[in-house]
């Protein structure tokens, strides 16, 4: 898949290619990157934030890996710079939108929406809806919401957004 987006930042072409074992160490600095803002109350040294963020990456890793077996692991790269994870399964009822996350460079370049307009394109041609689960204090829960996304569930942690093609009703549940 490839994109393109605007914004000064975001020149170059967006590309998606496969994750591999290699790029673990990439993912798991891209995910304490997601958390930073978050970790900034918690009373912890660098030491003890590093090893907290170990330990919550492999546990969502290995999450997902039994999770979503299917799963397509992409790494997402700008101009061939590394710059941030999109994770899909496609179930026959939907496409589950695993997990997008940018590093803090490319968020709000319109990189982020470009892809997830691509997966929306990619629902629409299969006439199957998209889901994905957001924490609902995630600022891309705005880009979710303007992008068509509704609530449809909670955990009461994280939201269960869904987003149906045109011609689907919005009756359907999930």
């Amino acid at each position: 898949m490839t994109s393109s987006a605007s914004g000064d930042r975001a020149a170059g072409a967006v590309t998606l290619r496969p994750a591999t074992d290699a790029d673990y160490a990439f993912m798991r600095f891209l995910y304490g990157s997601t958390r930073e803002e978050e970790l900034q109350h918690f009373p912890f040294d660098d030491a003890q934030k590093s090893a907290f963020l170990d330990q919550q990456f492999a546990a969502q890793y290995e999450h997902y890996r039994v999770h979503y077996p299917t799963c397509e692991r992409n790494i997402i790269e700008v101009g061939g710079e590394l710059a941030g994870r999109l994770w899909l399964d496609e179930w026959r009822d939907q496409i589950r939108l695993v997990d997008i996350a940018l590093l803090p460079r490319w968020r709000g370049t319109g990189v982020g929406t470009s892809l997830v307009r691509n997966v929306l394109a990619r629902g629409a041609a299969a006439g199957k809806p998209v889901t994905i689960h957001v924490e609902a204090y995630n600022p891309a829960l705005r880009l979710y919401q303007r992008l068509g996304f509704e609530n449809v569930d909670t955990n009461g942690v994280y939201l269960l957004m869904r987003w149906a093609p045109p011609d689907q009703a919005k009756t359907a549940s999930y």
